[in-house]
């Protein structure tokens, strides 16, 4: 857990490696649930059997929405900003589903800062971030997205 002390240390991030998270399974639990609470219920997430026998990826896999959803906690064990009021999810500016993520397979991110601008006068500080999803066992990532945040002091 890298652990970053301000707005002094935030501006420092930029163009650097921050690091890999933690490993987080990806359960037929998870999918089901993500399912209900989004209404997609496409039967390669929430049939299994079917899945087995017709998808192309031999079983189920896990919605690419919930694949990104998973960023929030990936980061929280990677990083962890002090000395703010907030640090919000502000939004993305790309987003690749690059290959399914099985279910049973853990997925984690590796994560760069890319840009990093400080508005000390509106108490701001917005991020970019370049963050790249594996699954185990599989040899190109799940997913690749520019992800950003924004922190206010």
């Amino acid at each position: 857990m890298r652990v970053v002390n301000g707005i002094e240390e935030l501006r420092q991030l930029t163009g650097q490696n921050i690091g890999v998270s933690d490993w987080m399974w990806v359960t037929q639990e998870m999918v089901s649930q993500f399912a209900q609470a989004t209404g997609d219920h496409q039967w390669i997430h929430v049939d299994p059997e079917r899945a087995r026998r017709e998808s192309p990826f031999g079983g189920p896999v896990a919605h690419g929405f919930l694949t990104l959803s998973l960023l929030p906690a990936l980061m929280g064990s990677l990083i962890s900003v002090k000395g703010i009021k907030l640090g919000v999810n502000y939004g993305m500016n790309k987003v690749r589903f690059t290959s399914p993520v099985p279910v049973g397979k853990r997925v984690r991110i590796q994560v760069s800062s890319r840009q990093v601008d400080v508005d000390a006068e509106a108490g701001v500080a917005n991020l970019i971030w370049n963050v790249v999803f594996e699954a185990e066992d599989t040899p190109k990532p799940v997913c690749v997205a520019e992800a950003l945040s924004r922190y206010y002091f």
